[in-house]
């Protein structure tokens, strides 16, 4: 049995919920036994200034007691830096280490933190290409991993659709995105007056161009996150060309897909990959490519509905939690085994 410390963000941050804690059970089965630590004060600092050195000073001393419990195992993950955008603890980890990215955290700060994090690690896993390819810079020994998809929770609803539901999921640090694409949004609403958007978020948004009856909040909350998925008819995934979104792995455009839903994306990162796999849905970069092909998928249900059965299929073949957490095992026992 190998055994593994593994330092999380937070207890609901997707990339602990996604990149380490739905492969438990699977790493169990493979004789990998992880023990999650996770922070109760979180890696992120809290909005407002003066409550900072205060959480600061907290969070470091809360992480101290699991740092030195990290020489009780085989190997150490860390999920990102502990504390946000700066190295504390992690070289008093017990090594062999891996670090797991799915993020472009070198964006942040210039990068200074994240180079050390990777220079001090025997492995680096990261969610997709792009990023693989800026911390190869720093560690020669770098595997890609795509965050994975438990495609037997997240999958199409039986019920029949009584509405046409356009639907964003994401946190609310995302909203700049969705703003970006909000004027097409309003043209889709107006020339489909039956026609909703859905937002699942941690709060909702403030729309300048839309009426508050075209659209709908949703709060996040793990109980319900696949269920208001599954509601929706067309998923929708804009981003900038900026490297924070070139660093995104795509998951939420993973949970449409998994879900049979099809898709309308910003051709960027990992999207691009997403799209060449098959007949998923259509890529937009303008208004206009936003407008129409969010329409084609409205105005043609059956064309829909096969590109929404095509992006399941790849998910199951390509991005099922079963095939992702037997390659992070196989990765874990080659760092432990040296």
């Amino acid at each position: 049995m190998i055994r593994v410390a593994a330092y999380t963000p937070g207890r609901h941050t997707p990339s602990a919920r996604f990149r380490v804690r739905q492969y438990l059970p699977f790493f169990k089965k493979a004789g990998i036994e992880v023990h999650e630590y996770v922070p109760r004060e979180g890696t992120y600092p809290p909005s407002e200034r003066l409550k900072r050195p205060l959480w600061a000073v907290k969070s470091i001393l809360e992480r101290i007691p699991a740092v030195v419990r990290s020489h009780e195992y085989d190997v150490t993950l860390l999920q990102r830096e502990m504390f946000s955008s700066h190295i504390t603890l992690e070289p008093f980890t017990k090594r062999p280490r891996i670090l797991d990215v799915d993020d472009a955290i070198w964006d942040n700060r210039r990068g200074a933190f994240a180079e050390s994090l990777a220079r001090m690690c025997d492995a680096v896993i990261c969610g997709n290409a792009f990023l693989a390819e800026q911390f190869r810079k720093w560690n020669s020994r770098v595997y890609i991993v795509p965050t994975a998809v438990d495609t037997k929770r997240f999958r199409p609803s039986l019920a029949s659709k009584e509405k046409q539901i356009i639907g964003w999921s994401g946190s609310s640090s995302g909203f700049h995105y969705l703003y970006g694409i909000e004027k097409a949004l309003a043209t889709v609403l107006t020339k489909f007056p039956s026609v909703i958007l859905r937002i699942i978020a941690d709060a909702a948004p403030r729309f300048a161009q839309i009426p508050s009856e075209r659209w709908e909040f949703v709060r996040w909350a793990p109980e319900i996150e696949v269920q208001a998925i599954q509601g929706m008819t067309i998923g929708i995934m804009p981003l900038d060309n900026s490297i924070k979104a070139r660093g995104k792995c795509s998951f939420k455009m993973l949970c449409y897909m998994a879900c049979g839903v099809p898709v309308v994306v910003s051709p960027v990162g990992m999207n691009v990959e997403l799209l060449a796999k098959g007949d998923i849905g259509y890529a937009a970069s303008s208004t206009e490519e936003w407008v129409d092909g969010i329409a084609l998928l409205v105005e043609d249900p059956v064309t829909a509905k096969r590109k929404g059965q095509t992006g399941r299929r790849i998910c199951i073949e390509h991005y099922d939690v079963h095939l992702v957490a037997s390659r992070i095992a196989k990765i874990i026992d080659e760092v432990a085994c040296g």
